[in-house]
């Protein structure tokens, strides 16, 4: 999602674009494309010889990270980092400093829950590699191409209610941020053409799921009312929390995660960091899934949010 955007933004710039992937997915049209496979110690071997002006690197294996800085020589390094990379999340809006996990020492991780360890380890390799480098520490990405529904599932919902309201999780102050890949993909790209240097985190502004419900609603020019469903019942119906399906995306009934969201983007916005309106985000999402061509990663079915609604009514 973010690799392409990232292309077809720079070519529309004027930028000589490569991408170096496997090549599984579709490369935006003025893109040159260099097989590699990231796993293989010479896996590289075919972008070794040259010396690129940038590189964006969005890995998260640490493998893949140590691997690129050894091999590839480069005047500026981005690498896309995660809000994950956080030890904490009791706490609003952390700025760069807060407590890191500590770095996956492996190359490859085992599962999803090392996920934040192992970009801090990314983040830590090219700081020690690199004489210019940017650390992005995005938050969560919506708008056009989320195939996770994160951002699109309630807009949709509210387009398409299977009745008089839309089920919501019970905690409508649930702080919520997120940040639109093209901003996103923007703002990396002037890091990368001004080797902008340091860490920054990067998503949209602090709201609460209230006001994103709101905006969904509008955006869907909907008139239905949000009805909220008690943790109990979500829990009893295996109607899980912020993603996955069946779900209720964009809250954590967890309060050590309450912040998980959040992120303090001072810094990013003196470097330049635009973010656009939440509901040109969610209007964009709202779009794509009407051209989805995969599942939904998050929320619930039609079928899922009626029989919600019957344990609510029983």
């Amino acid at each position: 999602m973010l690799g392409r955007e990232l292309a077809r933004q720079a070519i529309d710039r004027g930028i000589d674009v490569t991408c170096a992937a496997r090549g599984t997915g579709p490369i935006p049209d003025g893109a040159d494309f260099v097989r590699v496979e990231r796993d293989l110690d010479d896996g590289l071997e075919t972008v070794k010889s040259r010396e690129w002006d940038a590189v964006i690197d969005l890995t998260r294996q640490p493998g893949h990270a140590r691997r690129a800085v050894r091999d590839i020589r480069t005047r500026h390094w981005v690498f896309i980092s995660s809000g994950n990379a956080y030890a904490r999340f009791d706490r609003p809006e952390q700025n760069e400093d807060a407590e890191l996990l500590e770095p996956l020492a492996d190359d490859v991780m085992s599962d999803m829950s090392e996920y934040g360890a192992a970009k801090v380890a990314c983040e830590q390799t090219v700081r020690a590699s690199q004489e210019s480098w940017t650390v992005i520490r995005s938050g969560l990405i919506g708008g056009a191409g989320d195939a996770t529904g994160r951002s699109g599932y309630y807009p949709w919902r509210f387009a398409h209610p299977t009745g008089p309201d839309v089920l919501a999780p019970p905690d409508l102050t649930f702080p919520v941020a997120l940040i639109d890949i093209e901003d996103l993909a923007s703002w990396t790209l002037d890091c990368a053409t001004g080797h902008a240097h340091g860490t920054f985190n990067a998503t949209g502004l602090t709201t609460t799921l209230a006001e994103f419900l709101d905006t969904a609603r509008s955006v869907a020019g909907a008139s239905v009312t949000t009805r909220r469903v008690p943790g109990e019942i979500l829990s009893a119906a295996g109607v899980g929390a912020w993603m996955g399906t069946p779900s209720l995306p964009l809250w954590i009934d967890e309060p050590d995660w309450r912040w998980f969201a959040t992120l303090d983007t001072t810094a990013a916005r003196n470097a330049g960091l635009v973010t656009r309106p939440l509901a040109d985000t969610l209007a964009a999402a709202l779009e794509y899934e009407y051209h989805r061509t995969a599942p939904r990663a998050a929320g619930l079915t039609d079928d899922e949010e009626r029989a919600l609604r019957e344990r609510l009514d029983s």
